[in-house]
C-alpha cells in the first residue's frame, strides 16, 4: 500500500476535482483498490462523491464514521481509534472516509501536541502519528489518497508526516510560485523538528512502531490553463508558459537534492474543463463518465472523451512515479 496527499497551500487550484477523478480512473479503469480520506474541513471530496441524500445521512447521524472519528479518541485521551469504517462511492469505484467540519476544531490539539513531540514527550509523538496509525489499518488498499485543505497548519503537518508522497496541483500563476516556496520551507523545518523530538524521547522502546519520515514530493500537475492551437497542437498561451518554467526553477532550489523527483517535474496538465466540472459535481460522477442523462449534449461529448484521455495520462504518470 502507498499513500499520496494532494496538497497546495493555495486554494482554488482544482485540487479536489483532480484527486477525485484520478482516484476514479485508477479504480474504474486500472482496477486498483483505492481509499480516499477527506481530511479537508470543507469536505469538498465528500460532497463530490455522494449525493445530497447520503450527505444528509452522514451528518445527521452522530454515529456516522468520519475523519473526526479518527481524532476523537485522542481528544478523549483513550488512544488511537481501533476500528475503521469506510463508505462506498459507487460511481467512482472507491471507498471513502468522509470529511467532517469539526476537524478544524482539532487543529489546536494537534498544534499543542506537536510542541510536546518536539520536546520528546511520548504523548505528543503518538498524537502526531495518528494518521500513520490510520494508514496501518488501511494496508489492504493499493493506494490511499488524502484530500487536505489549503493550510500550513497542524492537521496537514500530521498527514504529511505520515504519508509516503505528495503531489501539488497548481494553477499557473505567480501565487502558486510563492505557495510552493512556502511548502518546501515549511516541510523542511518540521522534518528537522520531528527528528530532534524523536531523538529526545527518553525511552525509545515507547516510540510507536509505525514510524514516519514524511511525504516526498513527486511532482506537480498544472491546472485550469487556457490553450491555443498552433499547427494543430494545443499549447498554453505565452504568459502561462513563462510562469511554468519558473516553477521548475523553484523546485530545483527548494527541494532537497536527494528528494527531487524525476524530470519532468510537471506530471501532467489539465486545462480548463469549464461546465464539465459542475456537471460532474451535480451528478456525483467522474468527468470522464458523464453521459447524456447527466446533461451532456453536442460538443460536450467530445470534451468528455478528451477529459478521459487527460485523466488517463495524469493518473498513470502519478501512479508510475509512486512505483519508480
Amino acid at each position: 500500500m502507498k499513500s499520496l496527499v494532494f496538497f497546495n497551500n493555495k486554494g482554488g487550484v482544482g485540487k479536489t476535482t483532480l484527486l477525485c477523478n484520478v482516484a476514479a480512473y485508477l479504480a474504474l479503469e486500472k482496477g486498483l483498490k483505492i481509499c480516499v480520506v477527506d481530511a479537508d474541513p470543507q469536505c469538498n471530496s465528500t460532497q463530490y462523491f455522494f449525493d445530497d441524500t447520503t450527505i444528509e445521512k452522514i451528518y445527521s447521524d452522530k454515529s456516522s464514521f468520519t475523519i473526526q472519528s479518527i481524532i476523537d479518541p485522542l481528544v478523549e485521551g483513550t488512544g488511537y481509534q481501533n476500528k475503521i469504517s469506510t463508505r462506498r462511492a459507487h460511481n467512482f469505484g472507491v471507498d471513502v472516509i468522509p470529511g467532517d467540519p469539526r476537524l478544524a476544531i482539532t487543529e489546536d490539539l494537534l498544534a499543542k501536541d506537536w510542541g510536546e513531540a518536539k520536546a520528546g514527550e511520548i504523548r505528543g509523538v503518538r498524537t502526531s502519528l495518528v494518521f500513520s496509525q490510520l494508514l496501518s489499518m488501511l494496508k489492504d488498499y493499493d493506494l490511499v489518497l488524502f484530500d487536505v485543505g489549503p493550510s500550513l497548519g497542524a492537521i496537514n503537518r500530521a498527514i504529511l508526516l505520515s504519508t509516503d508522497f505528495y503531489v501539488s496541483p497548481m494553477s499557473i500563476d505567480i501565487f502558486s510560485l510563492r505557495a510552493f516556496e512556502n511548502i518546501a520551507e515549511w516541510i523542511e523545518n518540521w522534518r528537522t523538528e520531528w527528528k530532534r523530538g524523536i531523538d529526545n524521547v527518553r525511552d525509545q522502546t515507547r516510540v510507536p512502531e509505525h514510524q514516519a519520515e514524511g511525504a516526498k514530493f513527486v511532482g506537480y500537475v498544472s491546472q485550469q490553463y487556457l490553450a491555443k492551437s498552433v499547427r494543430g497542437t494545443r499549447r498554453p498561451v505565452g504568459a502561462y508558459e513563462h510562469i511554468r518554467k519558473q516553477i521548475d526553477e523553484i523546485i530545483e532550489t527548494s527541494i532537497k537534492e536527494n528528494e527531487t523527483p524525476k524530470r519532468p517535474f510537471e506530471i501532467g496538465t489539465v486545462q480548463n474543463l469549464f461546465s464539465l466540472v459542475p456537471m460532474s459535481q451535480s451528478s456525483n460522477k467522474p468527468v470522464f463518465r458523464l453521459q447524456a442523462k447527466d446533461g451532456v449534449v453536442g460538443s460536450h461529448f467530445q470534451k468528455v472523451k478528451d477529459a478521459q484521455e487527460v485523466f488517463r495520462q495524469v493518473s498513470e504518470k502519478i501512479y508510475g512515479r509512486l512505483n519508480d
